[in-house]
């Protein structure tokens, strides 16, 4: 029921967090936006669109173009969890956006963030 209530979530009221988690730490919105497509698959219009739509995060990730096939070199701790052993697909790609924010809010190169 927990993770209900996460996937419930709307991706436009968490968005504006992650852009100021970033911020805060001299990072900017495009390369927040640069992750979340890198991520996701979207393009800068596709998230956009998706942001405008107010979908869930449920709905976000099932409408992504693609996840990254190198998502799954994503590793580390986030919420007390390891993210590479979340068994359901769904927080774990919701997981694996949280650590590449917290990635890049702590000053890791792009090329680190994006596994390239």
């Amino acid at each position: 029921m927990k993770n209900e209530r996460v996937y419930k979530m709307t991706f436009s009221k968490v968005y504006p967090l992650l852009v100021q988690k970033a911020e805060r730490k001299g990072r900017s919105k495009s390369e927040v936006d640069m992750v979340i497509c890198w991520l996701t698959g979207y393009d800068d219009f596709g998230l956009q669109a998706q942001i405008v739509k107010n979908v869930d995060y449920e709905t976000f990730f099932n409408e992504a173009p693609q996840i990254n096939p190198n998502a799954t070199q994503i590793s580390g701790v986030i919420c007390g969890h390891r993210v590479e052993e979340i068994q359901e697909p769904l927080m774990q790609k919701i997981r694996w956006l949280d650590k590449l924010i917290d990635e890049l809010a702590k000053g890791k190169p792009m090329e680190k963030v994006l596994r390239s």
